[in-house]
């Protein structure tokens, strides 16, 4: 299977559908640092050992900082048997780009922070 290139605002859509499983393939110190929220945090490292079976129906959507990681292992991400398999251009550098909200780390009052551009909101 073919992992083709999806921008940040028709992933919006199908993510606001219910359509697709979005999967965040950094790892786990840079998931907890900032994500989209709704993500999965499938590690490349552990990508191996993910059991992705609830969610094979769907079109998955996986993402890193930037596209790169992506885009070199798409044989190793379309392995795990979904119907449909996305990359999402230019990681979520390019969703924050586009306007769309992340969620980071908790702030030091202990309230959950989402960021846009870099500034929190």
């Amino acid at each position: 299977m073919q992992i083709k290139s999806i921008d940040p605002v028709s992933l919006k859509k199908r993510l606001d559908e219910g359509s697709a499983v979005l999967i965040d393939i950094r790892e786990a110190h840079e998931h907890a640092r900032e994500h989209i929220e709704g993500a999965r945090l499938a590690s490349l490292s552990r990508f191996h050992n993910e059991d992705f079976s609830e969610h094979r129906e769907k079109t998955a959507v996986f993402y890193c900082h930037s596209g790169g990681r992506t885009g070199s292992n798409a044989r190793l991400l379309s392995s795990k048997g979904f119907r449909d398999a996305y990359h999402l251009s230019g990681g979520i550098m390019a969703w924050k780009a586009a306007g769309l909200p992340t969620q980071s780390k908790r702030d030091a009052s202990g309230e959950s922070g989402r960021k846009r551009f870099g500034w929190l909101f």
